[in-house]
């Protein structure tokens, strides 16, 4: 086995202490130390996955190659710049960074000290999100959904920065290409900022993604549906499941329906559409997205490969999540007085 990488992991919270776990489990890396504001948190989690606690983030500097940050979006770029300047890899927990100024200023430092750095959108290392890459489809129209009861964790974020920016990197990498037009509509009911948004994005190449997230359901949903010249797919990231409609699969269907025309199409009222089209599911692993995205960082680093989701990639998606916000706040509502509009 190749020499471990050593690694560290600065901020042990919500999603800092499953890095702590993966980190510690994976065999080629070492998990140096951890660095956490809570000394108490950051001592209890070194015990337990065999490392060491460290009170500040100097110490590790000149000990790690690599280093995940899992603190509160306000700080990265106070707790990447120093890894970045020292020629640490980064893995940063999305969004990279409060704002897209703040976004670009850290993408620079990167690249001034040729330094590696990527953007823990971990969803796209969910299994139905690699199922669908695989499928290779160009997509024409896409539709998200993303809705769960209120944490009062990123109460301080709009739900567009907090939840819609997983979508938005998952449509940005599908299309490959950035939104011409950007229409969204937001309403905030619990926080100071939007906790549902409704965004609609329009592309050069005429495709058009629908944009849903709300932390105001009773309940956790996130779907995505593709519609494309190929096939019509339909993916659940939470029950990792997913359905795919092959065009090339239904040709004796769209054959018959060519044949009977538009006007007698009627004709085949009664008949259960459900039989009659070919659905396949997808080829779904059951690997944790974190542990592949981990994986992925540790091998980039080896390597010096660009990372799967890198510095670019989450700069786009915080710029176009601040499109979105903006667009949402000069919605027009109808009847609604200016002192109104202003709070809402």
């Amino acid at each position: 086995m190749s020499q471990q990488i050593p690694v560290a992991v600065v901020g042990a919270g919500h999603m800092g202490r499953h890095h702590v776990r993966i980190y510690h489990e994976l065999p080629d890396c070492e998990l140096v130390g951890i660095v956490d504001a809570n000394p108490g948190r950051a001592a209890e989690m070194a015990s337990k996955h065999n490392t060491k606690a460290y009170p500040s983030i100097e110490p590790l500097l000149d000990k790690v190659r690599a280093v995940s940050v899992a603190v509160p979006t306000t700080a990265h770029v106070e707790v990447a710049r120093p890894f970045l300047e020292n020629r640490v890899a980064v893995l940063i927990e999305k969004p990279i960074a409060p704002d897209a100024a703040s976004a670009r200023d850290l993408q620079q430092v990167a690249r001034r000290h040729n330094t590696l750095l990527s953007v823990g959108h971990t969803e796209r290392f969910n299994p139905v999100v690699r199922a669908l890459g695989r499928m290779q489809v160009r997509p024409r129209f896409i539709e998200t959904h993303r809705i769960s009861p209120f944490t009062f964790r990123s109460a301080d974020i709009s739900v567009v920065m907090d939840m819609m920016i997983h979508d938005i990197d998952i449509v940005l990498h599908l299309v490959k290409a950035r939104p011409v037009r950007v229409d969204a509509v937001g309403v905030r009911v619990l926080s100071e900022h939007e906790d549902i948004a409704n965004a609609r994005l329009i592309f050069q190449g005429g495709c058009v993604a629908n944009l849903t997230a709300s932390r105001l359901a009773l309940k956790t949903e996130r779907k995505i549906r593709v519609f494309a010249d190929e096939a019509y797919l339909s993916l659940d990231y939470q029950k990792k499941t997913g359905i795919a409609i092959k065009k090339d699969a239904n040709l004796d269907l769209l054959k018959m329906a060519r044949e009977h025309g538009a006007e007698e199409l009627s004709q085949l009222v009664g008949r259960d559409f459900g039989s009659m089209v070919k659905v396949e599911p997808l080829e779904i692993d059951d690997l944790e997205p974190l542990r592949v995205e981990l994986q992925s960082f540790l091998n980039s680093v080896r390597s010096g490969e660009p990372p799967a989701v890198s510095a670019e990639d989450g700069v786009a998606a915080v710029e176009l999540a601040e499109q979105i916000i903006a667009a949402a706040r000069s919605h027009q509502w109808e009847g609604v007085d200016a002192d109104f509009a202003a709070r809402a």
